[in-house]
């Protein structure tokens, strides 16, 4: 089994920014817990952390017959990024959502997730357990529900079409 992660904007950042928010880990340090559940789990995990939106976009695409599911931290594209919840949407992978920070306690702008929809589940508030608290929640809906075995390409779900009269 294989998951994608990703880490959205300014979170290469962690240890050094509001720290009072986000906690004193660094990536690194974030990665390493990570990767140890992954292997303890028996999964492999690709790790990224990107600024750029069209990179996570493009991870997310690339995911389509090289992972199992994704946990993504989104950041502040959560709040704005319609090309996220699209591409999360497309490659129809099952999806966690992670926050370091409790969302629903800060300002009234981060309150709104745009990619939560597209995802099975939504973890925030734990600083970096968060992300092990998702990971876990993902390996055990995807022992649930998919069969054993390498990661097939997926074909994304086509929007139904009516049918013409004959």
């Amino acid at each position: 089994m294989r998951v994608l992660v990703l880490h959205g904007p300014n979170l290469n950042l962690l240890g050094r920014r509001e720290p009072h928010l986000y906690g004193s880990d660094s990536l690194a340090t974030v990665d390493a817990r990570i990767r140890a559940l992954a292997a303890e789990l028996g999964v492999d995990v690709d790790i990224h952390q990107s600024n750029l939106e069209g990179e996570l976009v493009t991870r997310i695409q690339q995911a389509l017959g090289s992972a199992d599911g994704i946990v993504i931290n989104p950041a502040a594209y959560t709040h704005t990024s319609i090309a996220l919840r699209d591409a999360l949407g497309a490659v129809a992978l099952p999806a966690v959502e992670v926050h370091l920070s409790n969302v629903h306690a800060r300002e009234e702008f981060r309150q709104r997730s745009l990619t939560a929809g597209v995802c099975i589940g939504v973890v925030g508030g734990f600083g970096a357990e968060s992300y092990l608290l998702g990971l876990r929640a993902l390996v055990a809906h995807l022992r649930r529900t998919t069969p054993p075995g390498p990661a097939k390409a997926r074909t994304p779900r086509a929007p139904r079409r009516a049918r013409r009269p004959h």
